[in-house]
């Protein structure tokens, strides 16, 4: 597995090994002791989720907060998206700044994204299956987010913004500026 620190500390972009022959292919996605390792902490993953969207679909930045806080281990099983980690960290050096990062079923690259970070994707293909492993139960009432197209963040999504579908929910979040963080 290659493991790659982004700019921001503690989020990694992993690359597992991939064997492939005229049958397929063969990779460990997981691996409690080798993931613990690459990224220098223990992560103790307690909740998968999956999605299913369509092109264009954003879900984000959503984040859990305090002691609901979430570590995510993300990555797509059909399709191709754009995952999007800013660090919410008030401390950290890169607070306010963000990581983008491709993920597809053809490069299989998985971004682990640490707790104090908002988290989001939208859907660069005609359809796209999204997993992820949390280390924390969500809980509703620590439930925190910020608007996908704040100013201030300046995220480029790589669709043009008449092509994103954002739910109702998502599409009243606060501003950075005045998320609660």
């Amino acid at each position: 597995m290659k493991v790659t620190e982004t700019r921001l500390n503690g989020c990694f972009i992993l690359e597992p090994a991939i064997f492939s022959d005229e049958r397929g292919y063969f990779t460990e996605s997981f691996n409690a002791a080798r993931f613990n390792k690459a990224v220098g902490s223990e992560v103790h993953f307690v909740q998968d989720n999956q999605s299913f969207s369509t092109q264009g679909v954003v879900r984000a930045l959503h984040y859990q907060l305090g002691e609901y806080a979430q570590a995510k281990l993300v990555r797509v099983l059909s399709g191709t998206v754009l995952d999007v980690a800013v660090d919410l960290r008030k401390d950290s050096p890169t607070f306010g700044q963000h990581v983008a990062v491709e993920l597809s079923y053809e490069n299989k690259k998985q971004l682990f994204i640490p707790r104090g970070f908002a988290h989001g994707f939208v859907v660069l293909t005609d359809t796209a299956e999204f997993f992820y492993k949390c280390d924390n139960y969500y809980h509703k009432d620590a439930e925190g987010g910020i608007l996908y197209n704040d100013p201030t963040l300046n995220i480029d999504w790589k669709l043009p913004s008449d092509q994103l579908k954002v739910s109702e929910k998502d599409s009243v979040l606060p501003t950075f500026d005045s998320a609660r963080i």
